[in-house]
């Protein structure tokens, strides 16, 4: 079984800056057709009769981490991990870290504490029995455990979980928590502790620019993404870099969806893998699992 958590109680005493920080390369493995902007196109009942591309694309990039020599941590669906078991035992085989990204991508906000428990407790067991292994982070559907739905780090706590990775330090709407914290940090919930690790964010002039990966590592040129990343990586803080396995694939169908939806989606597919490419080979990526516990304290 793999380690309970990132680093150990006796490492929660170093500071978070202490040593040499690594950039920490993230998938939140689902199908191009689960991303929360269609939800009101596609319907959860019509996902298994659906052209499936997760398989092939989470290989392209387990096969780009074997090429630069990166590992990283794979929060999937427990929808994924059910129907594609042998995905999951070939990321885990790998040396890569399996991690939790719910069962059905619900967005927090949106389902209840007793929904939301059912979801990550079924996630985490469906990819413990796959995986052979202790699955101990989380990262919510959207980023989308934001500060009017904090209940759910104490949930998590109390289903197993030790860390999560779903509070993004930026003002967006439908998620985000704009004043949030960068570094990584302890949740102080009523059950006890949650390591959070924010995704990457570069303050500017006071102004917080989202170089964590995405839309943003599509949408933005990619000197910005490099010198976000190499800013925070220089401020002593592990930069959490993450990324979807559709969105390296120009060849998924296309759905007809609003103009904004459109942008953010499909936008940056047909140059995406590339620039990976290039990000993996400036930096070695790590998992969460080889990162020390943070030692801030935050209560929820």
């Amino acid at each position: 079984m793999m380690p309970t958590g990132p680093g150990t109680h006796a490492e929660m005493a170093r500071p978070a800056g202490a040593g040499r920080a690594r950039p920490v390369f993230t998938v939140d493995v689902e199908d191009w057709f689960q991303v929360s902007a269609f939800d009101r196109t596609v319907s959860r009942s019509s996902w298994d009769s659906r052209q499936s591309r997760v398989e092939r694309n989470t290989d392209r990039i387990l096969a780009l981490l074997d090429e630069t020599g990166a590992i990283g941590t794979f929060f999937t669906l427990g929808w994924v991990a059910q129907r594609f078991p042998q995905l999951i035992r070939r990321i885990a085989d790998a040396g890569h870290e399996v991690a939790s990204h719910g069962f059905w991508h619900q967005r927090i906000p949106t389902i209840s504490e007793a929904e939301f428990r059912e979801d990550v407790r079924t996630a985490k067991a469906v990819l413990e029995d796959v995986a052979g292994v202790a699955v101990v982070g989380y990262r919510a559907p959207s980023f989308s455990l934001t500060d009017d739905v904090l209940w759910a780090a104490r949930v998590l706590v109390e289903e197993g979980y030790t860390y999560d990775s779903s509070r993004f330090p930026i003002a967006r709407r439908g998620y985000g928590t704009a004043r949030g914290r960068c570094d990584p940090h302890m949740l102080d919930t009523p059950s006890g502790p949650l390591a959070e690790y924010p995704p990457a964010v570069w303050e500017v002039l006071g102004v917080r620019v989202p170089v964590a990966g995405g839309g943003w590592f599509r949408q933005l040129p990619l000197w910005v993404i490099q010198r976000g990343l190499g800013a925070v990586l220089r401020g002593g803080q592990p930069a959490v870099f993450y990324i979807h396995p559709w969105e390296i694939d120009p060849g998924q169908p296309r759905l007809a969806v609003g103009t904004i939806t459109t942008i953010r989606h499909y936008r940056g597919l047909r140059v995406a893998e590339s620039r990976l490419r290039i990000l993996l080979r400036t930096w070695r990526f790590t998992s969460f699992q080889n990162l020390s516990q943070p030692v801030h304290s935050v209560p929820v």
